[in-house]
């Protein structure tokens, strides 16, 4: 099926032939639904804190100056769906004017950037208020998204002037510079930050770096530790066609397409910190409104401190040997009420007691504390307990697209998940010897998606891997966490820059 050019293909990609094989095989058996047991909710997988547990939670973050942080912020994504609306607008030509183009055109001035949008107009003699005056208004959506204005329409969202603080207008990527620094601190001053950008953009993200970079540190009094990557073309997967053979292009090669974000799961793997904050890109707030995400952000991690503490603790005493079934017992206990994992059966030793070493490979594991939201209506995934690879059950992030939605028992506990996944999470990656874990051995392949998509007006079929937060953090330890939904601002359309988090209200 594969010729020596094929071949080539694959090693420059560093992509092996077992893989290749194991991609087709994914195509042709298709991949298999998730089998919901329950949703998780508050007391049953998601906890909720009172006041003085918060305040513990605190101590304990506060308490954790010597351990080593970092903030792991997937950038990459294009800002193009966030002008899904104003590109339909003027792809047709007629320009219809629907509400959110009206609200878009209505608040220009409230937008951070209206006055480089302003000023590129006037160089052309054409006035802003002129245009609207006009009904120009498809020559003013043009000036913010194509490459001869701003060029918004193909620059990444972390490149996006998204807050306005009069004397200057912040990116995403600058607003999360201000957080990490509140929170992401190590050795007193140092502030770390990885950020997983797309190859065409990584020189611009390095010049805004080396552009701002003095500013924040001279005014938060930090020291910042600023690194980037790319996604690696190993992660890419072959795309097939409706045959499930191997999509070519026009000059014979196959098609390799990004394996989306679960394919980050191996820049992650690079990161050896002691606490890794993990956050989407735009989701955050103007500056005066980060109080209630820096709260919670130490809480999680001190929940993940406390976690981690009492498992290490177990993982020692494990290694002295001798340990008594009555502390073995324990041990399970800990493992099903405080790690929320319900093991199908539990091995026995050889004398008919359990097995030592089954509680070692439940407790000798990554760790993440996810922050959840109660369900508002947001569209991702949410929190729930099922299945994973070995049968048994334990707490997932689970997407709509996993759930046979024809299974009407199944759509009916997806239906009554109370609260979702908005990407708040802490992780612990060092296991109690003080080695990072190998986090690709933590994968369920299984949880990989296929989805259809075009190229020159043929359908294709992608594979996409186990999301990050999905499937490739699928034998991790799961805690899930309550937070306020004041934590969670994300900028999926541009109008969400109206709402009150992102204004000077």
């Amino acid at each position: 099926m594969f010729d020596v050019k094929d071949l080539d293909q694959f090693e420059s990609l560093g992509i092996s032939k077992e893989k290749i094989d194991w991609q087709l095989s994914v195509f042709r058996q298709g991949v298999p639904f998730i089998k919901l047991k329950r949703p998780a909710t508050p007391g049953d997988g998601i906890i909720t804190m009172s006041r003085e547990e918060e305040e513990e939670c605190l101590e304990g973050f506060e308490r954790s100056a010597d351990i080593s942080k970092i903030k792991f912020v997937p950038a990459s994504g294009a800002a193009s769906r966030m002008f899904k609306a104003l590109f339909e607008f003027t792809g047709g030509g007629t320009g219809m004017l629907n509400n959110v183009v009206k609200e878009f055109i209505d608040r220009l001035e409230d937008f951070a950037f209206y006055s480089e949008l302003s000023d590129f107009l006037n160089a052309k003699g054409q006035p802003i208020e002129q245009l609207r005056k006009d009904g120009q208004f498809i020559t003013i959506i043009k000036a913010v998204l194509e490459e001869d204005g701003l060029n918004y329409g193909n620059l990444p969202k972390g490149l996006l002037k998204f807050h306005d603080y009069g004397d200057l207008a912040r990116t995403a990527f600058e607003e999360h510079l201000t957080e990490a620094g509140l929170y992401a601190t190590s050795e007193g001053t140092k502030t770390s930050l990885h950020f997983t950008v797309s190859p065409e953009h990584l020189e611009g993200f390095k010049e805004l770096l080396e552009n701002v970079k003095r500013q924040y540190e001279k005014r938060f009094g930090i020291i910042y530790d600023v690194s980037f990557s790319i996604q690696k073309p190993s992660t890419d997967t072959m795309a097939v066609g409706s045959d499930n053979h191997a999509f070519r292009n026009p000059d014979g090669s196959i098609l390799f397409r990004p394996g989306g974000h679960g394919a980050l799961i191996h820049n992650l793997n690079e990161l050896a910190a002691g606490l890794i904050f993990i956050k989407n890109i735009d989701n955050v707030v103007r500056e005066n409104f980060v109080e209630p995400t820096v709260r919670y952000k130490k809480i999680l991690a001190g929940k993940l401190i406390g976690v981690q503490t009492a498992v290490h603790a177990m993982l020692h005493e494990l290694d002295k040997g001798d340990v008594k079934e009555g502390r073995l017992l324990e041990m399970m206990h800990f493992i099903r009420k405080e790690l929320c994992y319900e093991p199908l059966g539990v091995p026995e030793n050889d004398q008919g007691g359990i097995s030592s070493g089954y509680i070692r490979s439940l407790l000798n594991r990554p760790i993440r504390v996810c922050g959840v939201v109660k369900n508002l209506g947001e569209p991702g995934g949410g929190p729930f307990w099922a299945p994973n690879s070995k049968g048994d059950t334990s707490l997932q992030i689970i997407e709509s697209s996993q759930v046979d939605a024809s299974d009407k028992a199944q759509k009916e506990i997806f239906s009554h998940a109370t609260h979702f996944n908005p990407v708040d999470l802490v992780c612990g990656v060092i296991d109690y010897k003080g080695d990072k874990f190998e986090l690709t051995s933590f994968v369920d392949p299984s949880t990989c998606f296929i989805s259809e998509k075009s190229k020159d007006g043929k359908v294709l079929r992608a594979l996409e891997l186990p999301g990050l937060w999905n499937g490739a953090m699928a034998d991790w330890i799961t805690i899930f966490v309550e937070v306020p939904v004041e934590t969670f601002n994300p900028v999926k359309t541009v109008n969400d820059l109206l709402r009150a988090s992102h204004q000077d209200n």
